[in-house]
């Protein structure tokens, strides 16, 4: 019982040095791989890049601690990364304050999602998301994923479009008018280093290395160049005006976006009191006040854009100073410094003395040193009501994820895995998780492979991984400041290859048309509605349930005869001569509610068919249940056929159909001497009655009755 609340004692049970050591050895392993990796997912979600460490220290040590795999590597992923961001991003800007707190309380509600679902033990709640809906959603993932990146591997700003595909062309455009050189060279170095190192030893820790050479050239180099500047230092009268433009809308948006608050609280007032005028008339208003916001939001993005293009040389005076021109037009007798300078400009209004003046290339910045304070997360209300279904699929999503590897590795350790104790540490992982500021987390692939591959032994690997974090975040974060954001792009893209995955649509094909099918309108449809990836989920759910559904409403009824090698097959299907006077009628699937009068309308048929029926054998081996409608549908059949003359028979009914006849009162009119052990029985016992004065040459079922 104790192990059962508390999975970690059973590591100890013969634990020895040796294995004490493969462990320390796979957690350091793992350790060195997830440090950069953490920080580049956490860009993925929108968060600040330090979030990613934050992630990674907690939920892998509580995960190993109260999980069922040892070898399963938590911490943050690619898949819910992106989920984060696509959840997030109607509520507050990637990055904010307000952004960071959102994503602290999502990554607490899938803990509690996860944790019920592994305490109810309905873990097999996760078999709504078919492997063909996953397959689609994954590969659409990955190159939304690695096509996210490209604005940080050409080194361009744009502003996010309604949908994905909208946005890439935007950076498309940027990239071709003026991608920063030095920053796609950082990233195609990282590219360099990860492949190559991959290919002459898997076991070097290529992304650590690829990060630690970027960050030493970024830091000799000058890589990074930023300063601050007065507008005033800026002598081009079009960026002038632009920022001036570009501030008056900004306050324009803040006003009116003060005003639709104060219409929204005068709409709940409205609705409290019943004042349906009211009602209408806020309606309007806000109506109004949204379509001013959505032009004005198109004047700050085409200023922005504007802003952002234009390219800039800078001036040193004799005092230090520095002057912008634009660039090709330094006025005769002045010398550029060689850099190409842009505005930086996000969704804040610009401070007119201090602009934020790039002349290099985005790096990671400023890292928090220390371990997190804990604290619970803040709970508002409306923000976990908007976050409810994002929460739900994060959660099935992620658990897949964890319990897929998990499987995976068990079947080679010989591990005996419990899901729904896995559900409870994942649970538990994002819940604490949550109060040590970590976003959502889950298992790895690519890190439980490296902790398997490296010698782990129990989940004292995660432990010595989540103890390598600690002492990263107290002692090597300034060490991160000089990182730059292509080569976290890079290790992104990197990640994601292998989540591509295009033989698992041919795959899916092969085994059932409609399973491919499903598996390319999810992979579709989750890229059209990008970043709304719930909606490309819920339409391959949707899907993979009609399809459920229609099967079950249909299921197989087969007419059964014999082959050359004397066993009874489909008769349709195999091409087989059927006997005249007793048909072998076999029924796949439970009969119930759904499909009961599909029974019905087939033994009708057969009824109708053929004048020379005399007796219909019901081969119930596929009928595993049943419930009332099926009873009621079985009882007007015998009722059916036996008012035309003809008899029934059932064979190979188990205990639990049996059961449901016998409470019925249904055998009663059936007649025991009607109900058979198997098939050969029943035809051996019924064909003399059913041939008797009509004799039919070559039955070919008869010629089965010398098995029996």
């Amino acid at each position: 019982m104790l192990t059962k609340i508390f999975p970690f004692i059973g590591w100890f049970k013969g634990y020895t040095m040796a294995a004490f050591r493969a462990d320390a050895i796979a957690g350091l392993t793992v350790a060195l791989v997830l440090i950069p990796q953490s920080m580049a997912y956490a860009q993925l979600a929108g968060m600040p890049a330090y979030y990613g460490l934050y992630a990674s220290f907690l939920p892998p040590l509580v995960a190993a601690l109260f999980g069922s795999s040892r070898q399963l590597a938590t911490g943050p992923v690619a898949v819910v990364s992106l989920m984060t961001a696509a959840s997030l991003e109607p509520l507050a800007t990637a990055g904010s304050e307000g952004y960071v707190a959102y994503a602290i309380l999502l990554a607490l509600m899938v803990g509690v999602f996860q944790f019920l679902l592994g305490v109810l033990k309905l873990g097999l709640v996760v078999n709504f998301l078919s492997h063909p809906v996953v397959n689609g959603f994954t590969n659409a993932a990955a190159i939304i994923i690695a096509s996210s990146q490209l604005s940080k591997m050409f080194g361009v700003s744009v502003d996010k479009a309604e949908h994905h595909y909208e946005t890439i062309i935007r950076v498309v455009q940027s990239a071709v008018h003026y991608t920063h050189w030095p920053t796609l060279g950082m990233g195609a170095l990282a590219f360099g280093i990860m492949i190559i190192l991959k290919r002459v030893n898997p076991k070097i820790p290529n992304v650590l290395v690829a990060v630690v050479v970027t960050t030493v050239l970024s830091w000799s180099l000058g890589f990074n160049h930023d300063r601050q500047a007065a507008l005033e230092t800026i002598e081009v009268p079009a960026v002038r005006e632009a920022v001036a433009d570009f501030n008056k809308t900004i306050i324009g948006i803040d006003q009116l976006a003060e005003g639709r608050t104060r219409l929204n609280g005068d709409m709940d007032e409205a609705k409290a009191s019943g004042d349906v005028v009211g009602v209408l008339d806020v309606e309007h208003d806000l109506s109004v006040i949204n379509i001013r916001i959505s032009r004005l939001k198109h004047e700050a993005h085409t200023l922005r854009e504007s802003l952002r293009s234009t390219l800039l040389a800078g001036v040193t005076g004799a005092d230090g100073s520095m002057t912008f021109y634009e660039h090709g037009k330094v006025p005769a007798g002045m010398t550029g410094d060689g850099r190409i300078w842009r505005l930086k400009v996000g969704n804040s209004r610009l401070d007119p003395t201090d602009l934020k003046m790039m002349g290099g290339g985005a790096v990671v910045g400023t890292v928090p040193s220390g371990i997190p304070a804990i604290s619970a997360p803040h709970l508002d209300l409306k923000v976990i009501l908007h976050l409810l279904p994002f929460a739900a699929i994060i959660s099935l999503l992620g658990f897949m994820e964890a319990i897929s590897i998990a499987k995976a590795m068990a079947a080679k350790t010989g591990q005996r895995l419990d899901p729904n104790q896995e559900l409870i540490g994942q649970g538990l992982a994002n819940m604490l998780g949550a109060c040590g500021k970590s976003y959502p987390a889950s298992g790895s692939f690519s890190r439980s492979a490296v902790n398997l591959q490296a010698g782990a032994v129990t989940g004292m690997s995660s432990v010595f991984t989540s103890l390598m974090v600690v002492i990263a975040l107290l002692f090597f974060t300034p060490l991160l400041y000089h990182l730059p954001q292509a080569v976290l792009a890079a290790v992104i893209m990197m990640a994601v290859i292998g989540l591509i995955n295009a033989s698992g649509f041919i795959h899916a094909w092969k085994a059932q048309w409609y399973d491919g099918a499903i598996s390319i309108l999810s992979f579709i449809c989750t890229l059209a509605f990008a970043p709304h990836l719930d909606k490309g989920i819920m339409v391959g759910v949707s899907l993979s349930l009609l399809v459920f559904l229609y099967k079950s409403m249909r299921p197989r009824v087969a007419n059964l005869s014999r082959t050359e090698d004397e066993s009874l097959r489909d008769a349709t299907a195999f091409g087989l001569r059927e006997c005249d006077h007793i048909a072998l009628v076999r029924f796949d699937g439970p009969l119930f509610f759904a499909n009961a009068s599909f029974l019905e309308d087939q033994i009708t048929e057969r009824l109708i068919s053929s004048d020379k029926l005399r007796h219909i054998i019901i081969a119930a081996n596929g009928i595993n249940d049943m419930d009332a409608s099926g009873e009621e549908a079985l009882s007007l059949i015998v009722d059916k056929v036996r008012a035309r003359g003809l008899d029934i028979s059932l064979c190979g009914v188990n205990e639990a159909v049996m059961a449901v006849l016998d409470r019925t009162h249904l055998m009663e009119k059936i007649g025991r001497d009607h109900v058979y052990p198997t098939m050969e029985t029943a035809i051996c016992a019924t064909h003399e009655h059913a041939h008797q004065g009509a004799e039919e040459e070559g039955c070919p079922l008869t010629s089965v009755c010398h098995l029996s």
